[in-house]
């Protein structure tokens, strides 16, 4: 299988069959490989069977071949050129980063408190308000 296909050769075959996840394409009455469903076209494919059908001729690009598993994987996408993208999907540039800015912690309630000073003022403040009965 390997003498005959080699990763990156464009050759013409047929579909024989659609999975979820793919179609599988007959190269010669020997050889079948699978066009992976990321490889049928640019862009998100749901369906396989939306785009293909069994019987099918397309031209294919061989991505791999695994002699000893005996697979074979293509691609579609690979022969076809990429389509423009539109304005809509095109990147904004990040926005800038901008310094923190920094405020002193002054004396008095500012800030954060430990546990520790807050649990004493809490336990003040709860007895002030009959909310502990001693």
């Amino acid at each position: 299988m390997a003498e005959k296909y080699e990763v990156g050769t464009i050759v013409t075959g047929k579909v024989t069959g659609i999975q979820p996840y793919g179609a599988f394409v007959a190269l010669d009455e020997n050889a079948q490989g699978l066009v992976h469903i990321s490889e049928i076209t640019h862009g998100y494919v749901k369906d396989v069977s939306e785009h293909l059908k069994v019987g099918d001729e397309v031209k294919v690009k061989i991505l791999s071949v695994d002699e000893e598993a005996g697979k074979i994987g293509l691609s579609i996408r690979a022969t076809e050129e990429a389509p423009d993208r539109p304005q809509t999907q095109v990147k904004k540039p990040a926005p800038k980063k901008r310094q923190a800015q920094v405020k002193p912690v002054s004396e008095g309630n500012e800030g954060f408190n430990t546990l520790k000073d807050k649990l004493q003022e809490w336990i003040e403040q709860s007895q002030r308000e009959g909310l502990i009965k001693k």
